[in-house]
């Protein structure tokens, strides 16, 4: 299982996913109902069903919900009806389970409410996608997940199709409105960056407001330059300021609504990138539900 979770999120989303899990068990303690009134001797069918058209993420957490629950080889006791990342039709079944009814019954909620978030942040990403079709830009999500779960998350914006920003304040060096305010300029911010990190220096993205800020980025070559809440028409004088050797990259007040517009500002130097904090943080949980039915 192990194994299976470093694959797909690196060993250090493996521990997060591990931890995360741990906690969300942790917090629903002894399923006192349960635990009254089957015993070991009882075992019970439970079905995962969609209640909705969705695509389905999060089956590939089911091993390792069973595992924190003491299953020792806990694919013996469950079926795939799809694969992780499917498109459901309503009523459609993802995953049937065969096992002690008290377990299934402590797996259930958990199970549940990891599927359906994660479920859900892929359907709103596919939507997001939708709109972006044709227009050559790549979709990114940001850092605002829901806390601790920021791997999960992520996960889910890959398995819908898109791109992850930056996982950590360590993989990318952001310049943003606030470390340029305080340093006194971008020129100084990202001379002060690259003095310090020198040759290990991660890439640098910088945070630009206006012509002129975008004008002082593209002077000090970074990886690439975000211009942070401009209209269609500031996107369509100031993207054709940046060179192809710099990415550009699209960011704030983005929404279904705006993205195709805010993707298509500009037809000499269109954004490289556009990312959308939305896709994680107001992501609708899909519908899906676990019955349970005892074996005789």
């Amino acid at each position: 299982m192990s194994e299976q979770l470093c694959k797909i999120f690196g060993q250090k989303g493996a521990d997060f996913v591990r931890k995360i899990i741990k906690l969300a068990l942790d917090e629903d303690e002894q399923d006192l109902t349960a635990n009254g009134i089957f015993d070991e001797n009882d075992k019970s069918y439970g079905k995962l069903i969609a209640r909705q058209d969705t695509y389905v993420v999060g089956l590939v957490l089911i091993p390792a919900i069973l595992e924190e629950l003491g299953v020792e080889e806990p694919e013996r006791l469950y079926t795939l009806k799809v694969s992780e990342g499917s498109y459901l039709k309503d009523m459609e079944i993802a995953a049937e389970f065969e096992m002690n009814t008290a377990l299934l019954l402590k797996a259930e909620r958990i199970i549940l409410n990891f599927i359906t978030r994660l479920s859900g942040i892929a359907n709103y990403t596919k939507r997001y996608l939708k709109e972006l079709e044709g227009t050559g830009v790549t979709l990114l999500d940001t850092r605002k997940t829901l806390p601790g779960h920021r791997y999960l998350d992520k996960y889910a914006v890959r398995a819908a199709g898109a791109k992850n920003h930056r996982m950590t304040l360590a993989d990318m060096l952001m310049v943003k409105n606030n470390h340029v305010d305080a340093a006194g300029s971008i020129a100084k911010a990202v001379e002060k960056l690259r003095l310090k990190y020198g040759e290990a220096c991660p890439p640098i993205i910088v945070e630009c407001r206006d012509k002129n800020e975008v004008l002082e980025a593209v002077s000090v070559v970074p990886q690439r330059i975000l211009l942070d809440n401009m209209s269609p028409e500031e996107l369509s004088g100031n993207l054709p300021l940046i060179p192809k050797n710099i990415e550009a990259e699209i960011s704030g007040g983005v929404n279904l609504k705006t993205i195709r517009t805010l993707a298509l500002s500009s037809k000499i130097r269109p954004a490289d990138f556009i990312s959308v904090g939305s896709i994680t943080h107001s992501a609708p949980i899909a519908d899906f539900s676990l019955r349970v039915n005892r074996l005789k």
